[in-house]
């Protein structure tokens, strides 16, 4: 028996009962005749004393040659500690070491073993199999340990079976880039990996399946950033004989079930929000309603003087930054800089500064007079004290320019806590969106999503004004799932198909199989999917997803610790008919 106790469990209770432990070394500290080691496993740490006079010679010899994250196993008696630390679980004890094994040494570890590391990201990963040793880390792993197990209890629970689907499925052109897999048993052919489980859940409807879920590995070979892998973790689920009211509720049912049992937080509120609405008050539709900031369109009353930055402009907007009436002249021209920069890409920004008084100060105080200000500062939703930021330009653009700096500012002014939760619900998305690099429309969620009803007739005649039966949870600015009802009709997959630009043969060939499902009784069915990894970093507080991995990539795709992607012998590139051309 390697140990009788963990590391974190040993207390007052337990004082003259003989242990045995096992972990890691902290820390250790000499002091002539006596030596403490702190012994940390995953469940805490316990201090050890060797005591020249009450521990064998040959045992307290052997204490003062342990280094750090040696993995060592010691007996012993628990004994009160005489000076207490109240910020550890096990402050009250030690452990009066009698027999001490060294089950394998360790080299030096590159950074600290501590909460706050001198390790930089880089090098964390490339160790990253120390690096989880951390409280922070190894806590994250944890946190999303009891996410995942909370999820499938409620919805086990609520009927829903877990049921796996395949990995190797075949490459279609919708939708983000495929990972591909050569089959070497069919010379010249791809399996993809999955990008999510979409048409497989929808054939378990089919199958009579009627509640579904899977937390699913999916894959995307897309460009990363800090809340993006190149594979991910889904809570794929899909239900029968449902409307999206009933797919809204059980998933609202879900969340609140999350936040009460992971944070203890009651959440009654789940607002709904058109996407419309949302791009128009908050710039994108998945909008942070934990603050205010609300778009103010200035167009009628900023167009009619000779200023030509708005004449000009199909879109003028404004926020009220609350309390920024004092910033300086110098921290503005900072913001200004910050809004030009390439990544939000604005060629300039208008400001006005609500004084006490209710009289106003701007930037453009040549072209516009105190009443003229007065009818931002109310569109705006403006007060004494507060700062408003105005920009203009084509509308789309000028609108995510906005979004951008809202959430900077509200950052900036300490408006985005982690630790309160608000979550909403955005719904009726356009169906498609035009792409102009193409030139034709492609789905804004993917082709199985079904029109509104009500809008069916528009297909024909105006296709950028048909609404999706799609709906997405927003979560303090994230979104963490989304979904729709699905068509379950041959006829109206096909008539979709042919909207998104595939000729009839394309869409047989790459979606037959779920066309001739829907002529053997298909449901009515829809469903949802949560992103599994940004969803337990928003519970755990935090915006990146990486510490709740417990082996992520870096921004190139790579994992640095294992040396992937890597190139694969000649022999075994023959023998999956790949020949890699090389430059002369």
């Amino acid at each position: 028996m390697y140990r009788s106790h963990t590391c974190g469990e040993l207390n007052a209770a337990h004082i003259n009962s003989e242990v045995t432990l096992a972990g890691w070394v902290q820390k250790s500290r000499a002091k002539g005749f006596m030596t403490w080691v702190d012994l940390r496993d995953r469940y805490g740490i316990t201090q050890l004393i060797f005591d020249s006079e009450r521990t064998d010679a040959t045992v307290f010899e052997k204490a003062n040659t342990l280094g750090r994250e040696f993995v060592i196993q010691v007996r012993g008696r628990v004994i009160e500690r005489e000076s207490k630390n109240p910020n550890m679980a096990t402050g009250d004890i030690e452990i009066l070491v009698s027999e001490l094994t060294v089950l394998n040494a360790a080299l030096t570890p590159p950074f600290t073993i501590e909460d706050n590391t001198d390790g930089g990201e880089d090098i964390r990963m490339k160790y990253r199999y120390i690096d989880i040793r951390r409280n922070p880390v190894k806590e994250s792993l944890i946190f999303r340990h009891k996410v995942s197990m909370a999820v499938r209890n409620y919805l086990s629970e609520k009927g829903f079976c877990e049921i796996e689907t395949p990995y190797l499925i075949k490459s279609t052109p919708e939708g983000a880039r495929d990972f591909v897999v050569p089959s070497r048993m069919n010379p010249g052919q791809f399996y993809a990996l999955p990008q999510s489980p979409q048409t497989f859940k929808q054939l378990l409807m089919v199958g009579g399946m009627d509640k579904y879920f899977q937390i699913v590995k999916c894959f995307r070979d897309e460009d990363l950033r800090a809340d993006r892998q190149p594979e991910f973790t889904q809570i794929d689920c899909e239900m029968a004989f449902v409307e999206q009211e009933d797919i809204l509720d059980t998933f609202e049912g879900l969340t609140r079930h999350l936040l009460k049992e992971i944070k203890g937080i009651e959440v009654d509120k789940f607002p709904r929000m058109t996407y419309d609405h949302a791009m128009k008050t908050y710039g994108n539709d998945k909008p942070d309603i934990r603050f205010g900031m609300e778009f103010g369109e200035l167009n009628s009353v900023a167009q009619h003087k000779d200023f030509g930055v708005f004449n000009l402009a199909e879109l003028v907007v404004g926020i009220a930054a609350p309390g920024c009436g004092e910033m300086t002249r110098k921290e503005i021209d900072a913001l200004i800089e910050w809004v030009k920069r390439p990544q939000i890409g604005a060629s300039g920004m208008i400001y006005v500064k609500c004084n006490e008084d209710e009289t106003f100060k701007s930037s453009v105080d040549k072209f516009f007079d105190q009443e003229d200000l007065k009818k931002w500062s109310e569109v705006t939703g403006a007060k004494a004290g507060d700062m408003i930021f105005v920009l203009s330009g084509k509308a789309d653009k000028v609108r995510a320019q906005l979004s951008a700096l809202r959430m900077e500012l509200a950052t900036r002014l300490g408006l985005r806590k982690p630790e309160e939760f608000a979550p909403l619900w955005v719904v009726d998305f356009p169906l498609l969106e035009f792409d102009e690099e193409s030139g034709r429309y492609h789905a804004m969620h993917h082709p199985f999503t079904s029109p509104k009803p009500e809008d069916m007739a528009l297909l024909e005649t105006d296709p950028g004004k048909v609404r999706a039966n799609a709906y997405d949870m927003v979560l303090n600015g994230n979104e963490i799932g989304g979904g729709s009802i699905r068509i379950h009709d041959k006829e109206t997959q096909a008539l979709m198909f042919k909207y998104l630009g595939f000729t009839e043969e394309e869409a047989r060939n790459q979606f037959g199989f779920l066309m001739d499902a829907f002529q053997f009784g298909a449901p009515p069915h829809g469903g949802l999917a949560f992103g599994l990894d940004r969803l337990t970093a928003i519970l755990g507080g935090q915006e990146t997803i990486r510490d709740f991995i417990a082996f992520p990539k870096n921004n190139s795709g790579r994992d640095v610790m294992i040396d992937a992607p890597s190139i694969i012998h000649d022999e075994q590139l023959k023998e999956l008919n790949i020949r890699l051309e090389t430059a002369k």
